[in-house]
């Protein structure tokens, strides 16, 4: 069955405006009360919602998606069965990041056991680049999708040919992410003496 190319165009035009128009909070804007588990799920299923969902009615986080997290040490385990602003900042981050890393190279991105301070930063920073990087991505996707977005280009193997395109475009950014960060805490290797060299 071929794609509806319409409905693929209405889709990239809406999911622009969202992208657009979308921002992650800001650390000053993540509570300052800490929460329990179901006030958590319910705040990151709001700023999560642009994630896809395998079946309508999936949940992007569920408590025993948190749980493991906590037990395979990822996050830091509760106080007294809340979370505070240093969880919902790894939560944002690691959901986001897990739809395209397995979840060992988001833990190596995102440490564990780091001071407020150092979440907040890295935290700001991730929210900044998701910003920058988002307006960056609708730039170059109305370029790529500009045979779907027109409505004079009737040939149907268009969508096919952009979805392809971006699969390859998204196989190729996940490869260069493994890359590098499997080049994390390797020792660099030390230049060759004059007498090694012969």
């Amino acid at each position: 069955m071929d794609y509806d190319k319409e409905l693929v165009a209405r889709k990239l035009r809406r999911w622009e405006k969202f992208l657009t128009n979308y921002t992650f909070p800001s650390w000053e804007e993540l509570p300052s009360l800490d929460l329990y588990m179901d006030q958590v799920i319910v705040l990151l299923s709001q700023h999560l919602n642009f994630l896809p969902k395998e079946e309508h009615n999936d949940k992007i986080i569920t408590a025993s998606i948190i749980n493991n997290y906590v037990r395979m040490h990822i996050i830091p385990p509760p106080v007294k069965k809340k979370y505070s602003k240093i969880h919902m900042a790894y939560l944002i981050m690691i959901c986001t990041l897990k739809q395209s890393l397995n979840i060992a190279y988001v833990q190596n991105i995102i440490p564990i056991g780091l001071e407020e301070e150092e979440v907040k930063t890295i935290y700001n920073g991730f929210v900044e680049k998701h910003r920058d990087i988002s307006a960056a991505f609708v730039s170059s996707i109305r370029v790529s999708a500009a045979d779907i977005l027109d409505n004079d280009n009737h040939d149907p193997m268009t969508v096919n040919s952009f979805v392809i395109e971006t699969a390859i475009i998204s196989n190729l950014y996940k490869l260069l992410t493994e890359k590098v960060v499997n080049l994390k805490n390797r020792p660099e290797p030390k230049p060759k003496t004059e007498d090694e060299k012969k």
